[in-house]
């Protein structure tokens, strides 16, 4: 992947912007030569061409006068710098809670938490969380890491604030394996949809933030348990599934078929679903698009590998899906548990999943969110939480002349969407 360089100016801005958001999000560090050598390695991920490792970061001499001092040498710098990331015991769910505040202060309150996975190919087996696994996102098994971010997204940008990194059984049964990665006694294996909804729980019950609905995509056998995570917290969510999910169709009237259960895509696809009409822009593109939406509650059943036949929970969700003018049927589905919003701001709030994938390709990969190589799993998640304050910045700093001080609409742009509702002209829609 070929990384651009920013230019000098921009570069500028960002370096001002981080040296105000020291003291506003480390403010936790201890130690003020712990949050001079954050300074140094957010410097580092924004202004070094190509791989943002700490050797890397160290020669372009991101860390002069990170010590307080004048400049010092690369090896030092190398040196102090691994010892900030890999081993240095500061706590970093501080810093994501503060940064994750500031940001619904300065770039407004997001509509929608959106969880997106990082699947990172490696090579070996020393890497922590690395081991040959299956991924959904590929459809094979690959020798990897498996990832996920928690973002405060919005039609207009979006940003890392909570990470996640999968651990395959070895990595938490293996004793040594266990303690050469520094990996806590809290940790557990579970699968990558476990570890996101165990995130955003925690997210919401201790982060003092506005509870905002969580888009993501659950594969058909892990959804009943993350609707039931949900579920006593009163977690709103959109949750992406397979068209092959089972649903309970029929019933609950004097003259209608006894219940049965049928594929998702088929409830979507049957009369007995409500419709509507939504035009809007999709994220990075210019040119508008149409989706048609339908619409049905229905009562999500266990895989049917799964031992239970219950519905879960007791009360429908709605289930809806959309298809493009083109598809003769519904293509992509949705379930969830918000029953009070137009289809047309439910479809917006699932689309926000795109406005991440292209802040995640044309900022957080630059700034180097792929790029740690250590064995440690604090090192591992110092790393992603300074490129995501490094994203942050890279954002907001870019975007400083911005009329209300919140971030500009990115440029490859994503109009004001339009939905189309039969019957009616065309209206303004923002996903509130």
């Amino acid at each position: 992947m070929v990384r651009a360089v920013l230019p000098e100016e921009s570069t500028k801005e960002i370096s001002e912007l981080i040296d105000v958001l020291i003291p506003l999000l480390f403010e936790s560090l201890p130690r003020r030569d712990q949050r001079n050598w954050a300074r140094a390695y957010l410097n580092g991920l924004v202004r070094t061409a190509g791989k943002k490792t700490v050797r890397n970061i160290a020669g372009a001499g991101a860390g002069a006068g990170a010590g307080g001092g004048g400049r010092i040498g690369i090896g030092s710098v190398e040196q102090s710098l691994q010892q900030f990331i890999s081993k240095s015991p500061w706590d970093w769910t501080p810093v994501r809670r503060s940064l994750a505040r500031h940001l619904e202060q300065t770039a407004g309150p997001p509509p929608a938490w959106v969880v997106r996975p990082m699947v990172v190919e490696k090579a070996g087996d020393r890497s922590v969380g690395v081991g040959r696994q299956f991924v959904p996102q590929l459809g094979r098994t690959v020798n990897c890491q498996q990832a996920a971010g928690i973002w405060l997204a919005s039609g207009e940008a979006s940003f890392p604030v909570e990470w996640t990194l999968t651990l395959p059984g070895p990595w938490t049964s293996e004793l040594a394996r266990r303690r050469q990665a520094g990996i806590p006694d809290t940790a557990r294996s579970l699968t990558p949809a476990q570890d996101a909804v165990h995130a955003v729980q925690r997210m919401a019950a201790t982060w003092q933030l506005q509870r905002r609905p969580v888009v993501m995509e659950v594969a058909n056998g892990d959804l009943p348990r993350s609707v039931q995570a949900f579920a006593p917290q009163g977690i709103p969510f959109v949750f992406k599934v397979d068209g092959s999910l089972p649903v309970s169709s029929g019933g609950a009237g004097r003259h209608k078929p006894a219940p049965h259960t049928v594929p998702a895509r088929e409830l979507v696809d049957s009369p007995r679903s409500r419709r509507s009409v939504v035009e809007w822009t999709p994220h990075g593109r210019v040119e508008g698009a149409v989706a048609l939406l339908a619409a049905a509650a229905a009562p999500v059943l266990a895989s049917p590998g799964e031992d239970r036949t219950a519905p879960v929970p007791a009360a429908p969700l709605l289930l809806f899906g959309a298809r493009t003018e083109a598809d003769p049927v519904p293509s992509e589905f949705w379930v969830t548990n918000i029953g009070d919003r137009p289809l047309a701001r439910l479809f917006l709030l699932a689309r926000l999943a795109e406005r991440v994938s292209l802040d995640f390709a044309q900022t957080c990969e630059p700034a180097g969110i792929r790029d740690f190589e250590g064995r440690s799993f604090r090192g591992w998640h110092h790393h992603v939480t300074l490129a995501s304050v490094a994203h942050a910045a890279t954002l907001l700093g870019g975007r400083a002349g911005a009329p209300d001080g919140r971030p500009d609409p990115v440029r490859s742009g994503t109009a004001a969407p339009r939905p189309l509702i039969p019957g009616q002209g065309p209206r303004h829609a923002h996903v509130r």
